[in-house]
C-alpha cells in the first residue's frame, strides 16, 4: 500500500528523538452493505477508509497520532507527533532495515466487491419472501447483508514488516411472530472469512426458515423456571459464555492490572478437568481468523487452559515485551485510528467425549439452552447475566416444552468447576463483534454439547 523505503523513512522519523520501540500500521478497508426491513430495501451503501496510526514507545509512556494522509509529508508528520508525545530524550537517527513476513491469507474463491449489487439485494429479498411464508403469526422480517476487504500492512522498529488481506462476508435474518403470548423473536445469522462463495455453502432460505421457526416455536413457550438448576448448553449456541465469562478474564491486559480472577494462577486448577479452552486464530475462514495480527504478529493456537489447569494467557506486543514472553498473536485494534490491545480471536472449549444425547438422558430435570444472546461481565469477579433467546425445559432425561425468553446467572470461575459433561459435537457459534473499550473486532467462538451442574436460572414461573 505504500513503499517500503517510506516505511523505514517514517519509523527512522518516529524514533528521531529517542524511542524504544516504533511502529507504522497502514489499513485500506472497502466494505459494503445493505437492510431490509419490513419488505423494503432501507439501506444500501459502500464506502472506504484508509490511513496509517504510528506508535512509539519510550519506557512506559506511549505516543499515537494517525493520519488518512497516506504522502510522505503526511506520514512524516504524524511520526514526529507519536514522537513527540512520547518523547524521552536520547537524539540521533536511527536506521530501521526491514525484513518481510511471509503469511498466506485466507483464500477468497468471489470477490463481494465484484458481485452486483443486485445480486446481494436479490439474497435479501429471497430471505423476506422465505420468512414469511412460514405462516401468518409472521408479522416483521429484517435481513442484512454485509462485506468487508481488509488490507493491512504492518512495520516496527524490530525490523518486521507483514502485511494482510481480509475479506469477511455477513448475513444475518431476524423475525418477529405475534400470537397470545405476545410478541416472540428468532434470529440467525452466518459469517466467515471468505468471500461470496459464503452463499455457496450457506442458504439464506435455510437461515429465515430457521429465525422464522424459532420465533413461532417461541409462541408456544412457557415461562421459564426460576432458582438454581442444571444447565445443558447445546453445541455452537453458548460459546459466547466462555468467550465473555472467562476469554477476557484471560487477557494480558487485566491480567497485568491485577483485574482479573485468572491473577496469579497459571499452573493451577482452574476448571474441571474435562475442560480445554483454546484461543485460536488460525481455524480455516472462521470469523476471527487472520494471517497476522494487527501488530504483525502471525495467528496462532493458544491452548489457554488445558484439563482444566490454567497454562497462558493472551498477549500483545507490550505486555509480552514488559514480561519478556512470546507473541501469541493477539494484538487487534478496530482500525488504524486505534491502538492495539489484547483481544481474542476464535475461543472454543473443545471437545469430550459424551454424546449430546447421553448428556441429556443423563440430566433427569433442568434447562437445555440452544442459544445465548447478549449478556454483561465483571471481569474482576466473572459475575455474568446472559439471555436465553432459545431454551428448553429437560424432563425425565429428555427435551420438551420451549421456554420463554430468561436470564443465566452465575459466576464464570465457578461455572469452569461445575462442568461434569462435555459431549463430542463440537461446533463454532454465530459470528459476533467484541468489544472492549471502545473498539469492535470480529472475533469467533464455539462449544460442544456441556453440562453445567447448577446454574441460576432467571425465569418468570412460580
Amino acid at each position: 500500500m505504500i513503499e517500503e523505503a517510506l516505511v523505514s523513512r517514517v519509523l527512522g522519523e518516529a524514533l528521531r528523538t529517542g524511542g524504544d520501540f516504533a511502529e507504522v500500521f497502514v489499513e485500506d478497508k472497502r466494505s459494503s452493505s445493505g437492510r431490509l426491513d419490513d419488505g423494503k430495501i432501507e439501506e444500501l451503501g459502500s464506502g472506504r477508509d484508509r490511513g496509517a496510526g504510528i506508535r512509539v514507545v519510550v519506557g512506559e509512556t506511549t505516543g499515537f497520532a494517525h493520519t488518512a494522509d497516506l504522502s510522505e509529508a503526511g506520514l512524516l508528520a504524524a511520526a514526529e507527533a507519536a514522537a513527540a508525545a512520547a518523547r524521552g530524550g536520547g537524539g540521533g537517527v536511527r536506521t530501521v532495515e526491514l525484513t518481510r513476513v511471509d503469511t498466506s491469507s485466507q483464500p477468497v474463491g468471489e470477490r463481494p466487491e465484484e458481485v452486483a449489487k443486485a445480486t446481494k439485494v436479490e439474497l435479501l429479498q429471497r430471505a423476506d419472501e422465505v420468512a414469511r411464508g412460514q405462516g401468518g403469526a409472521i408479522r416483521q422480517v429484517s435481513a442484512s447483508y454485509g462485506d468487508s476487504r481488509r488490507r493491512i500492512l504492518v512495520a516496527n522498529s524490530d525490523g518486521l514488516l507483514a502485511a494482510d488481506d481480509q475479506t469477511r462476508t455477513l448475513f444475518v435474518v431476524g423475525v418477529v411472530a405475534s400470537g397470545d403470548a405476545g410478541m416472540q423473536t428468532g434470529r440467525r445469522s452466518v459469517g466467515h472469512t471468505m468471500g461470496f462463495e459464503l452463499f455457496d455453502r450457506y442458504q439464506v432460505e435455510d437461515l429465515a426458515r430457521e429465525a422464522a421457526e424459532q420465533a413461532l416455536t417461541k409462541l408456544r413457550a412457557r415461562p421459564a423456571p426460576s432458582g438454581a438448576l442444571p444447565v445443558v448448553i447445546g453445541s455452537g449456541g453458548g460459546g459466547v459464555l466462555f468467550h465473555e465469562a472467562c476469554g477476557h478474564g484471560l487477557e494480558a491486559d487485566h491480567i497485568q492490572k491485577n483485574v482479573s480472577v485468572f491473577a496469579g494462577r497459571v499452573g493451577q486448577q482452574v476448571a474441571s478437568p474435562l475442560v480445554t479452552i483454546v484461543d485460536d486464530g488460525t481455524i480455516a475462514n472462521e470469523w476471527g481468523t487472520f494471517a497476522i495480527d494487527d501488530e504483525g504478529t502471525p495467528a496462532q493456537r493458544n491452548v489457554l487452559i488445558e484439563d482444566g489447569i490454567l497454562t497462558d494467557y493472551m498477549w500483545d506486543q507490550l505486555r509480552a515485551r514488559k514480561e519478556g514472553r512470546a507473541l501469541s498473536g493477539n494484538g487487534r485494534r478496530q482500525s488504524y485510528k486505534h491502538l492495539p490491545m489484547v483481544r481474542m480471536t476464535n475461543t472454543v472449549l473443545t471437545n469430550g467425549s459424551s454424546t449430546p444425547e447421553e448428556i441429556v438422558a443423563d440430566t433427569p430435570n433442568g434447562v437445555y439452552v440452544s442459544h445465548l444472546g447478549g449478556g454483561q461481565v465483571n471481569t474482576a469477579t466473572g459475575d455474568f447475566v446472559f439471555g436465553m433467546t432459545e431454551a428448553y425445559l429437560i424432563e425425565d432425561g429428555k427435551i420438551t416444552e420451549p421456554l420463554r425468553e430468561g436470564n443465566l446467572i452465575g459466576n464464570g470461575p465457578k461455572v469452569l468447576e461445575m462442568i461434569d459433561a462435555v459431549g463430542n459435537d463440537f461446533q463454532m457459534g454465530p459470528p459476533g463483534t467484541c468489544g472492549k473499550d471502545g473498539q469492535g473486532v470480529p472475533v469467533g467462538d464455539g462449544v460442544p454439547t456441556l453440562r453445567v451442574t447448577s446454574l441460576t436460572v432467571g425465569g418468570t414461573a412460580a
